[in-house]
């Protein structure tokens, strides 16, 4: 197919790239909306305990999360002072009126110490925002400004989870043109340096362009049928330029191979796109089915990542394959190089680490092993704030809040007990002894219930029947945590709440209920995804060596260094060193969603690299038969590619490091030295060390599963026998390494 491809590229390049030229410009027309019709997301898990209470609150009890919180301070006395309630009780009618506000509860409406600044200067207002994240946050773009004011009575400031998320994905969209805006020329001058030749570091751009713009038509086009994240159009723009710039530079260098090697042009093009393009459609599979084992979690944050990795891939792929032999059956001549270049320093290094295979593999392992030893502390938390850069404005609210408040009541625990219809609130139903016992849990700093607030087991507070109660008897309990427990162990608190005998079926919610039950349920579906990427890479890279030993040493080797990757996201995002640099503030734990996206994404990315040079060991040795030559032969090849490639896709990831959001920066400086250790220590030491140390086995099938290897190949030639040593030993490859070296 490949062969056919190639051919019909030579005699019909004018169309084909007529055709890619009129796609590039429909996609990009296209796709430029995107960002218009992707969505935002919140931190729940569809079918868990806490969006069922979530349910419950907004039907029968019109209330829910409170999202946004007015912080207000009064600018002359306290609070209390009847000028600043005066002013305080006008805002929060006010913000009763506007629109999508389906619940208002301010300090002045019962004097809960929970909103109330332990200095008496500053209270909190705390609504309800119904309606989707997109929804509420495009209104809340307005809103915010509206609110933030300052009158001869009141400073106000703007804040609550929905301010922060809405910020956060302000942030984002920033980061991402602020990547664009650089990742492209840098790209650019870099293929100009490797290629020496501006029109092949043209056509290469070319390829990572269509990538983009056609991940993001794909992505609008998914968008309408279901929820798709903002948040993969940042993917689609690193990892849309980083493959089509890797492919490209594979299929062009094959080219410059061919021609080097006496080949006519259209030939040349020809056995490139043969060669090359199968190497570049294993590892586009491969890329594609890392990033769809995300599809196995509930949540479209994910499952979007999983959406643009596929349309990177098959974006990319088209474009190396039909677009660029089209191009260089036109223009190859202005891409070619008298000689094609031998990478000295990477052959001489895999050469020697061939030869003294134990100290090289034990030395490298050792630095590597070093690197990933953080892992072993890694904690995982849930968001706060502190996602945000420092001097953001709902940042800076949430700060003041944890500062001078004794409690979080943004963060309230929400207890929705069922089946007591008929009861009157508060009468031999066990509410009171319940609110009672939950307000003694460590953490808790007071419970609002029918009866009245509780505190460490006594009523404080008069009877809030008509804010808790529903007409069908339903009851619901806000359990107002301490700043400290939201700064603690949430999920652990939040287990407190569900441990605790009720005298009803309760349902636990609220955003702490919310958040851990995402947790949990992310940690449950992790294991089918780590799964899902280990079998199906295995299997592709089966089919594509033949080989029972080489996938299992590829899947080591790329755990290996996601170890690395997972040390430095501990070292540096949870334990915070160099946070100072990157300007961050660690919060001692890791968000767990961004780890398993990264696992998908970098294992995706490290399979790539080691496909390109597999592929390349795996022709060399059909053509020679010597293991040791043709690791030798491929490294040298290869290397130097790889290395262009790796530092390419690197520099794009890299973009995200001074952005604002601390998502982006673990996932551009994780997968970034991800990428370069796997180009780097592990495919030019430990691959080589591995393979020369297994000898034939490398090469070892079952009889009855050879025949399953996707094989196109050219047949070894008498001539190719000739000029190997012969065999399937190792002989000849001691008699290179001697060679080499005497």
């Amino acid at each position: 197919m490949l062969t056919r491809l190639g051919r019909l590229a030579v005699r019909r390049s004018r169309a084909v790239l007529l055709g890619f030229l009129l796609a590039l410009l429909g996609l990009g027309a296209y796709g430029a909306g995107a960002q218009s019709d992707l969505d935002l997301s919140r931190w729940d898990a569809p079918g868990t305990e806490s969006v069922h209470a979530g349910d419950r609150l907004r039907e029968h009890f019109r209330t829910g999360n409170p999202n946004l919180a007015l912080l207000v301070t009064a600018r002359d006395g306290d609070v209390d002072s009847p000028r600043t309630e005066r002013a305080a009780r006008e805002l929060a009618a006010e913000v009763g009126d506007l629109p999508l506000v389906t619940d208002v509860t301010a300090y002045w409406d019962a004097r809960s110490a929970a909103l109330r600044g332990e200095d008496g200067r500053r209270a909190l207002i705390l609504a309800r925002l119904e309606g989707t994240a997109t929804e509420t946050r495009e209104e809340l773009a307005t809103l915010s400004a509206e609110l933030t004011r300052t009158t001869p009575e009141l400073d106000v400031r703007v804040g609550g989870q929905e301010e922060i998320s809405r910020q956060v994905g302000e942030q984002a969209r920033a980061d991402f043109l602020r990547a664009e805006l650089f990742a492209l020329p840098a790209v650019l001058l870099l293929l100009i340096l490797v290629y020496r030749r501006t029109v092949a570091a043209l056509l290469t751009v070319a390829v990572g362009l269509f990538s983009v713009v056609g991940t993001l038509a794909g992505l609008r086009a998914v968008a309408q049928v279901t929820e798709v994240s903002t948040f993969a159009a940042n993917l689609a723009l690193v990892l849309g330029l980083g493959l089509g710039v890797d492919y490209g530079l594979f299929v062009i260098n094959r080219y410059r191979e061919e021609r080097a090697a006496g080949h006519a042009q259209p030939e040349a093009v020809v056995g490139a796109t043969r060669a090359a393009g199968r190497t570049v459609v294993f590892s586009g599979v491969t890329v594609a089915v890392s990033l769809c084992a995300l599809l196995v979690f509930p949540f479209f944050f994910l499952s979007s990542f999983a959406y643009a990795g596929v349309f990177v891939v098959l974006t990319a792929v088209a474009g190396a394959v039909l677009f660029l032999p089209a191009a260089l059956a036109r223009w190859g001549h202005r891409v070619e190089r008298p000689t094609v270049p031998a990478s000295g320093f990477w052959h001489r290094t895999a050469l020697a680490a061939m030869r003294r295979p134990f100290l090289a593999g034990a030395g490298v392992l050792t630095v590597l092993l070093v690197a990933a030893s953080p892992l072993l502390g890694l904690r995982f938390g849930l968001p706060d704030e502190r996602t945000l850069p420092e001097g953001t404005s709902s940042r800076t609210t949430s700060e003041i809040v944890h500062r001078e408040f004794p409690a979080e009541p943004t963060d309230t625990v929400q207890v929705v007990l069922e089946g007591l219809e008929g009861v009157a609130p508060g009468q031999g139903a066990g509410t009171s002894a319940y609110a009672a016992a939950l307000s003694r849990l460590p953490g808790v700093f007071q419970v609002d219930a029918p009866e009245g607030t509780y505190r460490q087991g006594e009523r404080t507070g008069a009877p809030g029947q008509d804010r808790l109660t529903a007409p069908d008897g339903r009851v619901r309990l806000a359990v107002v945590p301490t700043q400290e427990a939201m700064y603690g162990d949430v999920p652990a608190f939040v287990e407190r709440v569900r441990d605790t005998p009720a005298p009803a079926p309760a349902m636990v919610g609220g955003y702490p209920g919310e958040t851990t039950d995402f947790r949990a349920t992310l940690l449950d579906r992790l294991p089918y995804a780590v799964g899902i990427v280990l079998v199906a890479t295995y299997v592709i890279l089966f089919l594509m060596t033949g080989s029972v030993l080489l996938p299992a040493k590829a899947t080591v080797l790329n755990l290996l260094s996601l170890s690395v990757m997972f040390g430095c996201l501990v070292w540096v995002f949870q334990d915070g060193h160099l946070s100072g640099l990157l300007g961050f503030t660690p919060t001692g734990s890791i968000e767990p969603s961004i780890p398993v996206l990264m696992f998908c994404v970098a294992y995706g990315l490290s399979m790539d690299y080691e496909v390109f040079l597999l592929a390349r060991i795996t022709e060399e040795h059909e053509r020679t038969g010597d293991t040791v030559r043709a690791v030798g032969e491929g490294i040298r090849r290869s290397a130097p590619l790889i290395t262009a490639a790796a530092g390419i896709l690197a520099l794009s990831f890299l973009s995200y490091a001074t952005g604002g959001v601390v998502f982006l920066k673990e996932l551009g400086i994780g997968t970034a030295l991800t990428i370069l250790v796997d180009a780097t220590l592990i495919r030019v030491v430990l691959l080589p060390v591995t393979m020369r140390l297994a000898g034939r086995a490398n090469w070892w099938a079952p009889r009855p599963l050879r025949r399953l290897r996707v094989k196109e190949a050219p047949a070894r030639t008498p001539a190719d026998r000739a000029d190997g040593p012969g065999g399937e030993d190792d002989q000849g490859g001691e008699d290179v390494l001697r060679r080499e070296y005497v």
